[in-house]
């Protein structure tokens, strides 16, 4: 090998490989130095190991691999041990410590991390609708929402939104404006996605003018005048009061875990007895 080629490094996986690259990149940022980096993913058969060491021995590559099966985890160590290849197991060793600990043997089945990737890649997607439909914009994608929050300015629509999407929940959220009609997209998507959010009168002047003073702005705007404020709140439950299937939830006083946890356990409800009513049809 060139002394001036890049070294390599083969990352063997029998799932994805993505864990196993992203460590190695993750490690690779403390060193300044050029690497080929090389992943091999789903490799299960021993005539693929065998080709990818003999490789390895070639480019005198590091292998790094995460096999979870304990025969294929040996045959590796076997083969790059007889090829005089430089290995790292980076599952194996926690893996034969969690056992200890645990008092349990692993599964040895590849891919189960994968499942928890798609979760979290959910949970991106989500927060990532949620974003984009935030305060009202794009009232087009309300039908794709798994839940809508509806309610006046303050009424923490935006942080219960962002809570709500980091469980996986694509979440839209409509601002009420005194006397605007809601965007006709509200009445047309399934009205049991709905969710109102209301507050009372003194909390919400309280945050109002706190918003005010933290944004430099004079405090005698309608925003913050009691009259005004209360006019909204009449309108948003005049709102309510006409859609009769949309839970509404008063947040004041508390904290968006504990708002977030009354939508949810509604929702699960609703989705309970839905699944109920069409087992029974």
């Amino acid at each position: 090998m060139n002394d001036r080629s890049p070294r390599a490094i083969f990352v063997i996986s029998d799932a994805t490989g993505e864990t196993a690259e992203k460590v190695v990149r993750a490690a690779l940022l403390q060193f300044k130095a050029p690497v080929q980096l090389r992943v091999y993913t789903r490799v299960r058969l021993e005539a693929e190991m065998r080709n990818i060491v003999q490789r390895a021995q070639e480019r005198q590559a590091l292998v790094v691999f995460t096999v979870v099966s304990n025969v294929h985890r040996e045959l590796l160590r076997r083969l790059c041990d007889e090829a005089n290849v430089d290995a790292v197991d980076l599952i194996g060793t926690l893996m034969a410590k969690l056992s200890l600990f645990l008092g349990l043997q692993p599964q040895g089945v590849p891919g189960l991390l994968h499942t928890l990737g798609d979760e979290y890649f959910q949970r991106i997607e989500a927060v990532e609708f949620t974003v984009k439909n935030d305060d009202g914009r794009e009232p087009r994608n309300l039908p794709k929402a798994d839940l809508v929050l509806v309610g006046i300015s303050r009424t923490s629509k935006t942080p219960l939104s962002t809570f709500l999407a980091q469980k996986g929940l694509k979440v839209s959220n409509v601002p009420l404006v005194l006397d605007i009609p809601p965007p006709e997209e509200l009445s047309a998507i399934n009205q049991e996605k709905i969710f109102g959010l209301t507050i009372k009168l003194e909390e919400l002047l309280r945050i109002r003018r706190e918003r005010l003073r933290h944004l430099g702005m004079p405090g005698d705007t309608s925003y913050a005048q009691r009259d005004y404020v209360a006019r909204e709140i009449t309108y948003a439950q005049s709102i309510f009061r006409q859609h009769p299937s949309w839970p509404v939830i008063d947040i004041t006083g508390k904290a968006i875990e504990e708002s977030a946890a009354d939508i949810l356990r509604l929702k699960k409800d609703r989705d309970a007895r839905r699944l109920e009513a069409n087992s029974g049809s």
